[in-house]
C-alpha cells in the first residue's frame, strides 16, 4: 500500500543522501546530487500527497530524470532519483516517456533504454526494471500492467514492424504474454474490460497508421481494429464511458484533431461518432471538462502556432475560454505536458522551452491564473499524483 507517511519517508532521506552525494560515486561517476525549491503552496485535506514528474531529457543524452512535489511542506525536489539509488548506473536512463502508479509502485517508461523502471512510491528507491523494446505507454488492470512497444528500432522506415502490447504481472514484474496491434502504438486505455490503443504509425510517415486496436486481454488477441484518423496518439476515456483520441496529422496539410468514440447500443462495439474542427496536441479530462492545447507547426513562418482551450463534455461545444490567461500565455514557449489534479482541479501546464535545457512547470487556478511555477528537468513531460492509501491494488 501507499503508506500514509510517504513526506516522512522523503524527508529521513536528506542526512543519508547529503553523505551520499559528498561521498557519491559509481565507480568513477559522480552522484548528482538532488535540488529542492521552497513553492511554498500546501496542502492537507484535498488526501494528494504529492506528485513525480518525468522529465524526459533529450534524445541520446541520458538526461531523463524525475522529480516530486511534496504537498505537505510545499518543497519541490528536482532529480531525486540519483541520490535515491546510488548503485544505478547511467540513473534512469534515456528519455522518459510515462509514468503511473499502481497500488504500492511507481513505474516509469524509459523509451530509448528500452525498460520500465519499477520503483517504490513512497520513496523513489528502485525496486526493479522490466525490459521491453521501444516501450512507450502504460495502462492498468487486475494486477497486470500493460506497455505498449514500437517492437523495432528507434529510427524511420517504411519497413517498422507492427507493434505490441506486452502484459506484465505487477507483483513478480514478469513478462506473461504479449499481443501485436497496429503500427508504432501510443496510448491506452481500459473500457468495457476491453483495451484499446490508438496506434500512430508514425515510423512510417507518410504511410501513417489510422486505426485504434481493440485487444480482449483475457484471451490476449486483437478483435478489431477501429478507423479514426491518421498519427494517432493520446487516448482516455471519460466519465460517460466515451472514448477520446487525438491525431496529430502530418505537420504539412492534414492538422492535428480530436475525436471521439462512443459504443454502438445494438453491436456494442466502438465508433467514431464525432470529430472535432480544432486543433489538439494533447489532453486531459476533468469530470465535464475537457483540457486541451496544441503546438501547430507553421512551415510558411517555421513556428508553432499555440492555442489552448475547454470543451464542455455535457454540451460537446468550447466553453469560449482559455484554460490559460493571457499573462501567463507570454511566459509559455513550448507547451508540453497536461495533467489536472483530480482532487482540487488545479491545472498542470509543463513548458518544454528549448527542448536542451531545464523547462517550466506551471499550475494553474480554475479562473486560469498562474498559482506557482518551478523551474523542471529536461523536456517536462508526465506527471503521476500521488494520494493517500486505502488499499492495494496488486492484491
Amino acid at each position: 500500500m501507499i503508506r500514509a507517511d510517504m513526506s516522512r519517508n522523503m524527508k529521513a532521506f536528506v542526512a543519508v543522501l547529503t553523505l551520499l552525494a559528498l561521498a557519491g560515486c559509481r565507480g568513477d561517476v559522480l552522484v548528482i546530487p538532488e535540488e529542492k525549491d521552497c513553492v511554498g503552496e500546501t496542502d492537507t485535506t484535498s488526501g494528494v500527497i504529492g506528485f513525480y514528474l518525468l522529465n524526459e531529457g533529450n534524445m541520446g543524452s541520458n538526461k531523463c530524470s524525475l522529480d516530486y512535489y511534496d504537498y505537505s511542506d510545499g518543497v519541490y525536489y528536482r532529480n531525486i532519483y540519483a541520490e535515491r539509488n546510488p548503485g544505478v548506473i547511467k540513473e534512469l536512463g534515456d528519455v522518459g516517456n510515462d509514468i503511473k502508479i499502481y497500488g504500492s509502485k511507481l513505474y516509469a517508461v524509459i523509451n530509448c533504454s528500452h525498460k520500465v523502471e519499477v520503483m517504490d512510491v513512497a520513496t523513489g528507491i528502485r525496486l526493479g526494471q522490466i525490459d521491453i523494446p521501444n516501450c512507450r505507454y502504460l495502462a492498468f488492470n487486475d494486477g497486470k500492467a500493460y506497455v505498449s512497444s514500437y517492437v523495432g528500432p528507434v529510427q524511420i522506415s517504411q519497413n517498422a514492424p507492427k507493434g505490441m502490447v506486452y502484459e506484465v504481472d505487477t507483483l513478480s514484474l514478469a513478462v506473461t504474454r504479449r499481443v501485436t496491434v497496429g503500427y508504432q502504438p501510443e496510448e491506452m486505455a481500459f473500457a468495457g474490460g476491453r483495451l484499446y490503443v490508438a496506434n500512430s504509425g508514425g515510423y512510417r510517415q507518410p504511410d501513417y497508421d489510422t486505426t485504434v486496436s481493440v485487444v480482449d486481454t483475457e484471451k490476449m488477441k486483437q478483435t478489431g481494429l477501429i478507423d479514426v484518423a491518421i498519427n494517432l496518439h493520446r487516448l482516455r476515456l471519460d466519465n460517460r464511458g466515451r472514448l477520446w483520441v487525438n491525431s496529430r496529422g502530418n505537420n504539412d496539410d492534414i492538422p492535428s484533431r480530436l475525436f471521439m468514440l462512443e459504443r454502438d447500443e445494438v453491436t456494442g462495439e466502438f465508433a467514431v461518432s464525432r470529430s472535432f474542427p480544432f486543433s489538439c496536441t494533447n489532453f486531459a479530462i476533468h469530470g465535464d471538462r475537457l483540457y486541451f492545447f496544441a503546438t501547430d507547426w507553421n512551415p510558411t513562418t517555421q513556428s508553432n502556432e499555440v492555442s489552448y482551450g475547454i470543451l464542455d463534455l455535457e454540451s460537446l461545444e468550447l466553453t469560449g475560454r482559455s484554460f490559460v490567461d493571457d499573462d501567463l500565455k507570454k511566459r509559455i514557449a513550448v507547451p508540453y505536458g497536461l495533467a489536472v489534479n483530480e482532487r482540487t482541479g488545479d491545472v498542470f501546464v509543463s513548458d518544454a522551452r528549448n527542448y536542451v535545457s531545464s523547462g517550466t512547470l506551471y499550475c494553474i487556478d480554475s479562473d486560469g491564473a498562474l498559482k506557482w511555477s518551478v523551474r523542471t528537468g529536461d523536456i517536462p513531460a508526465a506527471m503521476a499524483f500521488v494520494t493517500e492509501p486505502e488499499r492495494s491494488e496488486e492484491l
